[in-house]
C-alpha cells in the first residue's frame, strides 16, 4: 500500500467568503474529476474543499479494504469543519459523491443546498447485485476494467482506477441504498444535473431525487455528456448551473 497521491488526484482547498461549498468526488476516482468546478467555486469567492476520499487517488490496493463508513467519516467531517468556519454551506457531489451529499443532507440539516451530478443512490439491480455476491464469494477481491473513464468527450481522461475492489463497491452500494431510502428527511433545495447517456450509473437514480427529497427540486439535463460531466463536454453547463444555484441558496 502507498500513500503517494497520484499527480493531479490532490485534493483541493480555498479560503474564501464566509460562504462554503464542499465538493465529493466519486467511487475509484479522486478530486482530478471536480478539480474545476471546485476551483470555479473558489473563483466566485466561496470557501471550497474538495477532499480525498480514503483509498482514492494513490493506488488501487489502497481501495481494498475501504468500505462506505470509511467515506462518511470524511465527507461529514470536511462539512463540519466548513461549517465551523462558515456562515453556510452547499455540498457538490459526483456519483457516490452525490450519494454522499444525500447522506449529508439527511444528516446536517444546516446545509444549504445540494448540487447533485449523476448521484449513486441505487444498487445496479438484483441480478448484478447477485453477480457481484457471487465473485466476491469465488475469492476474487478486484475486478479489472480497461482503465477507462465514462467520458463522451475525446482525449479526455480523470485518471480513475483500472480496476473495482468488489468488496468496498458492495459496501458502497449497501450504503447509498440506505440513503436513498431516507431522502425525504432531505428539505434543503437541490440542483440535480442529469446525463442523458450514462454507462456507469443509470439516470433513474436522479429519479431518487426528485421524487422522494422533501425541498424543491431542479433538474437539468445533460445532453453532451456521459457519467464523468464535470470533465465532459457540458462542463461549462454544470459549472455555471452550479454557480447559479449556489448564489440562491448561498446569501
Amino acid at each position: 500500500m502507498t500513500n503517494d497521491i497520484m499527480p493531479g488526484c490532490e485534493p483541493f482547498s480555498s479560503s474564501g467568503n464566509s460562504m462554503g461549498v464542499l465538493v465529493l468526488h466519486g467511487f475509484t476516482g479522486n478530486p482530478y474529476s471536480m478539480r474545476p468546478l471546485a476551483e470555479r467555486c473558489a473563483r466566485a469567492g466561496y470557501s471550497v474543499e474538495l477532499p480525498r476520499l480514503p483509498g482514492h487517488g494513490t493506488s488501487l490496493e489502497d481501495l481494498v479494504p475501504r468500505r462506505w463508513p470509511d467515506f462518511v467519516e470524511v465527507a461529514l467531517g470536511a462539512y463540519d469543519e466548513l461549517a465551523q468556519r462558515c456562515d453556510k454551506v452547499a455540498v457538490v457531489g459526483l456519483s457516490v459523491g452525490g450519494g454522499l451529499t444525500a447522506l449529508i443532507a439527511e444528516e446536517r440539516l444546516s446545509i444549504a443546498g445540494c448540487v447533485f451530478i449523476n448521484p449513486m443512490l441505487k444498487g445496479p439491480g438484483a441480478e448484478m447485485e447477485q453477480g457481484l455476491r457471487d465473485l466476491i464469494d469465488s475469492g476474487l477481491e478486484v475486478l479489472a476494467t480497461d482503465g477507462g473513464s465514462d467520458i463522451k468527450k475525446e482525449g479526455i481522461s480523470e485518471a480513475k482506477y483500472d480496476g473495482w475492489p468488489l468488496r468496498a463497491l458492495q459496501s458502497v452500494i449497501e450504503g447509498v441504498e440506505v440513503v436513498d431510502a431516507n431522502l425525504a428527511s432531505i428539505t434543503a433545495p437541490s440542483l440535480l444535473l442529469s446525463s442523458r447517456e450514462d454507462h456507469t450509473v443509470a439516470p433513474a437514480n436522479g429519479d431518487e431525487i426528485v421524487e422522494k427529497s422533501s425541498g424543491p427540486v431542479e433538474r437539468i439535463w445533460l445532453e453532451e455528456s456521459y457519467h464523468v460531466a464535470t470533465l465532459d463536454n457540458d462542463q461549462e453547463l454544470v459549472e455555471s448551473a452550479t454557480i447559479e444555484f449556489l448564489a440562491k441558496v448561498l446569501v
